[in-house]
């Protein structure tokens, strides 16, 4: 007796029982990122009901959290994102509330009946989530560290504990907190939203999460060829195995012969990848960037040298963006840079072609063209590459 308390069934060495907690918490993870936010919060791909009832009731038991209310409060947290009616926005609760408290941010709104209900269609209704998931959910964490106890005896408490904490530290926490706080952006969406590491293995590709707000409703998080979203992989595996279907990833340019003007195929590339193209854009401004600091520095011009230096964070942005101190900044940068200033001057009328809504396609394209071909012409190298190369996409 005293050996089954000590050991369990299993009597099992440490590092055993080490593996064994890794892989039950990773397939909760797996659960999380494919079964609650990717098909459930964003239906980005649909599941087969094997595979969506085997998530289903892992996340009972490894978690205790509700498909509905979990759904609900993440589609509340991309509609009022770095708000303050976000859940969870460290923007506006700070850094530290969302990364130790995220789980009881989560909590908190689960309790607002307006955001479940306003926010929570489309997800399980039947039977079991009404009678034994959303009604007895202490049940399923209950049964989970007495299947622990048999399994490990005394210590199967720790492994229990580590997979209770397990989804409120990392996707509570640090995707929530961190996600929107620290990291590198692919895309400048409208949020806070980060990148936290190239390799999403850990958070099961919810690490790439400017990725992911940039494309909401992709099944896939990965965006750049440095990038690996493991949940991405194992959703390929489920759908080798038909056990899932792909609804949606994000869309992708491709380049086309070059052509001397953009035609319609350019144009509704460009509209379809907003964020790619602006992305793209930013980029040349490195160019410019640098070219300008060298000519300053060759010409001795210390103090617009050191204007010019200090704003290379920022410079890239909207200035809808800017605080008011950068945008007295940007006026003294473009007094002392041409190149900056037409730089900038053609980035707020390439935005236009995503603001004119009411402008028909000939207009647009029109404007397109006019675009490019003023890049050309501008003499600056960078606007020019970049104007052959946007002709291209499709």
């Amino acid at each position: 007796m005293l050996d089954f308390v000590a050991h369990g069934l299993l009597g099992w060495s440490w590092w055993k029982i080490i593996l064994y907690t890794l892989v039950m918490t990773h397939i909760t993870i797996i659960g999380v990122t494919v079964y609650l936010h990717r098909h459930q919060a964003h239906r980005a791909l649909d599941l087969h009901p094997i595979a969506s009832h085997f998530f289903r009731l892992w996340l009972w038991l490894t978690t205790g959290m509700v498909t509905g209310q979990w759904t609900a409060i993440h589609r509340k947290h991309h509609a009022k994102c770095e708000t303050d009616e976000d859940p969870h926005s460290p923007q506006t609760r700070g850094i530290w509330k969302v990364l130790l408290e995220g789980a009881e941010l989560y909590r908190i709104e689960a309790k607002n009946k307006q955001t479940l209900k306003k926010y929570g269609q489309g997800t399980p209704t039947d039977w079991l989530e009404r009678y034994v998931y959303a009604k007895h959910v202490l049940l399923g964490i209950i049964i989970m560290a007495l299947i622990n106890l048999s399994l490990f005896g005394i210590v199967g408490i720790s492994v229990w504990a580590i997979q209770m904490l397990w989804i409120p530290f990392w996707a509570a926490g640090v995707v929530n907190g961190l996600g929107h706080f620290w990291g590198y952006r692919n895309f400048n969406c409208l949020d806070a939203s980060t990148n936290l590491f190239p390799l999403g293995i850990l958070i099961g590709g919810e690490e790439l999460h400017n990725n992911h707000h940039t494309y909401a409703t992709s099944a896939k998080l990965s965006n750049k060829w440095y990038e690996f979203d493991i949940g991405w992989m194992y959703i390929k595996i489920m759908t080798a195995c038909r056990l899932a279907k792909v609804k949606r990833i994000a869309p992708i340019l491709t380049l086309a012969r070059r052509k001397s003007a953009p035609d319609f195929d350019t144009l509704h590339a460009i509209l379809a990848n907003r964020y790619e193209v602006m992305a793209r854009y930013a980029k040349t401004i490195n160019q410019v960037y640098r070219q300008e600091l060298a000519q300053l520095k060759k010409l001795n011009a210390h103090e617009k040298y050191a204007l010019i230096k200090g704003a290379h964070k920022w410079i890239h942005k909207d200035e809808a963006g800017l605080n008011e101190p950068q945008k007295q900044q940007l006026i003294q940068i473009f007094s002392s840079s041409q190149s900056l200033q037409t730089y900038y001057q053609l980035r707020i009328e390439l935005v236009q072609i995503w603001d004119r809504s009411h402008a028909s396609r000939d207009q647009l394209l029109s404007h397109l063209q006019n675009w490019c071909y003023r890049a050309e012409q501008s003499g600056i190298y960078a606007l020019r590459e970049f104007s052959y190369h946007l002709c291209r996409y499709t």
